[in-house]
């Protein structure tokens, strides 16, 4: 792999309850100039259009900035922190994040968005739905906005994927100077999304984008929940 292709693609347009996501990505994507989708591509997808389409939307008092505060004990299995408003609570997928995933950006106000219930089949059926709308094999991976305990600011990781390694293990391979690698697990679903999010936008109405040239040995049966988060028995800090 000596290059890839990152682009968004746009005109999906506002995502509602039981819209054919799949559907509407393949459309936009053939209807854009040099964005119809190919064999091989990556298709990231905002969770926040996800849980949309699978009508993870909540009623929130628009008026009362804590409303969805109680959205956030339902939605956590436990809480490992908690500094004033902001709860670091640990979700029922085994994610550890800030108010349990939910968030009130880029959802109609008084109203709040949940995680998908399982974000991994939610990326198996989009990429099933791609496959039968586009008459391509791609990978999907749904990705989220999440922060870093020890370093400052957001990044995009991903939270379901499916048709692409969650995680690829360099251990036993040899390194530039020819020492075996003992440790190295490189997160490529984490990477793909957050490179995806740099054509995304936080505010720019592009939910979805495509990276192309992925290295073809990465394209393999996949998933989040079993390959990136950490098993509690593997954590020190918890």
């Amino acid at each position: 792999m000596s290059r890839l292709t990152v682009f968004g693609i746009e005109g999906i347009g506002e995502i509602r309850p039981g819209h054919d996501l799949a559907g509407l990505i393949a459309d936009a994507a053939a209807a854009g100039s040099d964005t119809g989708l190919a064999d091989g591509d990556v298709v990231v997808v905002t969770q926040k259009v996800v849980s949309k389409a699978e009508n993870r939307l909540v009623p929130v008092d628009p008026d009362d900035p804590l409303s969805h505060k109680p959205l956030v004990e339902q939605e956590s299995v436990r809480v490992l922190r908690r500094r004033g408003d902001l709860v670091i609570s640990e979700t029922s997928h085994g994610f550890v994040c800030a108010n349990a995933g939910i968030d009130l950006s880029n959802v109609e106000r008084g109203w709040a968005a949940l995680l998908p219930v399982d974000p991994d089949r939610s990326a198996r059926r989009l990429r099933d739905g791609l496959r039968a709308r586009a008459g391509v094999e791609v990978a999907v991976i749904v990705s989220d906005t999440f922060g870093r305990t020890w370093r400052r600011g957001v990044t995009d990781v991903a939270i379901g994927c499916a048709g692409v390694a969650g995680i690829v293990d360099l251990r036993g391979t040899e390194d530039a100077l020819g020492r075996e690698m003992q440790v190295t697990e490189v997160a490529v679903v984490d990477e793909l999304a957050a490179a995806a999010e740099l054509v995304m936008g936080k505010a720019s109405g592009v939910p979805v984008a495509v990276v192309r040239g992925v290295d073809a040995t990465w394209l393999r049966d996949g998933n989040v929940l079993d390959e990136v988060v950490r098993h509690p028995n593997d954590d020190l800090f918890r």
